[in-house]
């Protein structure tokens, strides 16, 4: 198996790259993040997972080992995502906001990914949720571990009520109570998120 390619990009396409590496160009499928970080002529070193099926032997490429580990959970914990389906998240979702729209139970943020309905949607949250809680956590990203504060979950419910994405609303409110020493109350809470929020847009 491959682990990982260093060489320089000879071609960029839609759902690819052309890596060559010792005069061997090897053709890997990689999200529209990562392809959006590549330049031709320019050196990459990518992650390698490699996907045997009957029919093809597939590489798919990650710059970031956060990427590699979400493409693996997705593809290896939730019934229903394979490879394509893990690449569609990963183009539309990078690994904190993935993190996020787990830890935060948004629904609405997964299905930004084509081919994300609200049944898969809630199967992502419900086979991953537990997997979060061991991540290394992405930059940006928040944890789980408040879900079971209903302060902070009333808060958030708050702002959503508001019109604000769940997601935002739940990494904002995260951060305002840690700052706060963990003392704040639901009202405080709701109104320093607003101020944070606000300010933010």
């Amino acid at each position: 198996m491959i682990g990982s390619l260093k060489g320089t990009i000879t071609e960029i396409s839609g759902s690819y790259c052309i890596l060559e590496t010792s005069g061997v160009g090897y053709l890997v499928l990689c999200s529209a993040k990562t392809l959006g970080k590549l330049q031709e002529g320019e050196g990459a070193h990518l992650l390698i997972e490699t996907v045997v099926r009957e029919d093809a032997i597939n590489l798919y490429g990650f710059l970031t080992a956060e990427e590699k580990t979400w493409f693996s959970l997705l593809t290896g914990k939730v019934s229903g995502v394979g490879a394509r389906m893990g690449m569609a998240i990963l183009s539309a979702l990078s690994p904190g906001e993935l993190f996020s729209a787990i830890a935060s139970r948004d629904k609405s943020m997964l299905t930004q990914a084509d081919g994300v309905g609200n049944k898969l949607a809630e199967r992502i949250i419900t086979e991953l949720k537990d997997k979060t809680s061991s991540f290394t956590l992405p930059q940006g990203a928040v944890s789980s571990g408040t879900e079971k504060n209903s302060q902070v979950e009333d808060a958030v419910s708050a702002l959503v009520n508001l019109g604000y994405k769940r997601a935002a609303a739940f990494e904002t409110v995260w951060a305002v109570y840690n700052a706060g020493g963990n003392k704040l109350d639901t009202a405080d809470l709701v109104r320093m998120s607003l101020r944070k929020l606000t300010t933010r847009d």
